[in-house]
């Protein structure tokens, strides 16, 4: 991920001061954003994510690609979808999810959420779920 850095400019009354905020900060928000939503299994990463995840860092980036130019920022977002959910109504609610919380928390423009299916997730039955094996008495 490029470290790109958005610097925005905060108005005070006596000075101009200067925010900057990370790309990584951005796709953060958005990660936790769409890890929230029903129906989402997990969110899909590259391979150096993985290969993170594998040594036990978490990390909330895994499946977000952010670009900002300017106010304006474009985010791509790659999940997994549990088996069952109805991936247009998923989609929906991540779109609107991560540009409530990116545009609420940064005050950028949030022009595109982008959703990519990367998979379904088959939910498997834990033991409590399973039907007890009948005995037969002799």
């Amino acid at each position: 991920m490029d470290e790109q850095i958005l610097e925005v400019e905060v108005q005070n009354q006596e000075d101009t001061n200067s925010v900057k905020i990370a790309n990584e900060v951005v796709a953060t928000i958005a990660g936790i954003a769409a890890a929230d939503i029903d129906g989402v299994a997990s969110m899909s990463g590259n391979m150096v994510s993985g290969f993170s995840q594998m040594l036990g860092k978490k990390t909330m980036t895994k499946g977000v690609k952010v670009e900002i130019t300017d106010n304006d920022v474009v985010i791509d977002i790659s999940i997994v979808v549990e088996y069952g959910k109805k991936i247009p109504v998923v989609a929906a609610a991540i779109q609107q999810a991560v540009a409530q919380a990116v545009g609420d928390m940064t005050g950028l423009n949030v022009t595109a959420v982008n959703v990519h299916i990367t998979g379904v997730q088959f939910v498997e039955e834990t033991p409590a779920e399973k039907p007890a094996a009948e005995t037969v008495e002799e």
